[in-house]
């Protein structure tokens, strides 16, 4: 039977739910909570059918059904005092926080460290040390960068030289406090500068920083490149953190053509045991859809 069919018939697919309360049952543990075998890392919304629209019961809810971190590319947008919420909740559930984008108001998407302007190598350095001051809030590590476009008047090899030279500033920033930027290769539009892992190699061997790390994300790789396995390989030494999506449609594992529970299995035996953060929307709204997500990754990491 089709997973979307045998939610809304099965028993608990309308089960009203209430924090502290199980969705599948009144055992106080299920198998559908306890930790997974690999660390996911879910975002805001995902669960707020169940548990509302307050970020932190989502969290709380999130917790109680297995998943061990959070992920916010907002987080820097958010008062200091949520920040500092959601870091507090985290530290008290055993939970860790993954990515936050680097970069204020979205201005990564207009400017480019490509092509060498004063300009976008000033607002990196700014953008880092406002990023360490958040990471202390919420007790995070890892930050996303994204350079930005290609500048068509200048040849590839210069773009990627201002590129380097770039995050070395930044880098300079993250490494006093611990902290890790890790570049995110896109596959939004043909304009973005960073595509492709192996190209996001060769800029992380050229920066040589412990704070310059890739963010593997397999949605876009499968996009932009396929031979997901072959080139985490590749590209293992470099990979500071990842990021899933099922293609097409950027829902979450089983709903596309990634085997997702063979990646996982990769990942595990290769020794990773960082986040996993899940970018990606829910194929199903509202809470048959937050249920069918749950069953899917537990499908997925039961590779064990």
């Amino acid at each position: 039977m089709e997973r979307r069919g045998f939610l809304r018939n099965s028993a608990f697919a309308g089960a009203a739910v209430l924090p502290g309360l199980s969705l599948f049952g009144n055992a106080k543990t299920t198998e559908l909570q306890k930790p997974f075998n690999l660390n996911y890392g879910f975002h805001d919304g995902m669960f707020a059918a169940h548990a509302g629209k307050d970020f932190i019961d989502q969290i709380k809810f999130a917790h109680e059904y297995g998943f061990r971190s959070i992920e916010d590319n907002g987080m820097m947008d958010r008062t200091p005092e949520m920040q500092a919420k959601i870091g507090d909740t985290l530290a008290k559930l055993g939970m860790q926080m993954g990515v936050f984008v680097i970069t204020t108001n979205g201005w990564h998407w207009k400017m480019s460290l490509a092509t060498g302007k004063k300009e976008f190598k000033d607002l990196i350095v700014r953008d880092c040390k406002t990023a360490v001051e958040v990471a202390k809030r919420c007790n995070a590590k890892w930050m996303t960068v994204v350079p930005g476009n290609y500048d068509r008047t200048q040849h590839l090899d210069m773009q990627t030289a201002h590129v380097i030279d770039g995050l070395r500033r930044g880098t300079e920033i993250l490494e006093k406090h611990g902290l890790v930027m890790v570049l995110e290769p896109l596959s939004d539009n043909p304009d973005l500068f960073l595509r492709y892992s192996t190209q996001t190699y060769m800029i992380c061997k050229a920066v040589n920083s412990p704070s310059c790390k890739i963010l593997f994300d397999m949605y876009h790789m499968q996009r932009n490149e396929g031979n997901i396995i072959s080139n985490i390989d590749k590209t293992w030494d470099e990979i500071g953190y990842f990021q899933i999506g099922d293609n097409p449609g950027r829902n979450e594992p089983t709903t596309g053509e990634m085997n997702y529970k063979n990646i996982f299995k990769h990942i595990y035996n290769k020794g990773y045991r960082g986040i996993m953060g899940m970018e990606h929307g829910n194929s199903i709204k509202g809470k048959e859809g937050e249920l069918a997500l749950i069953k899917a990754y537990r499908e997925s990491d039961s590779f064990l």
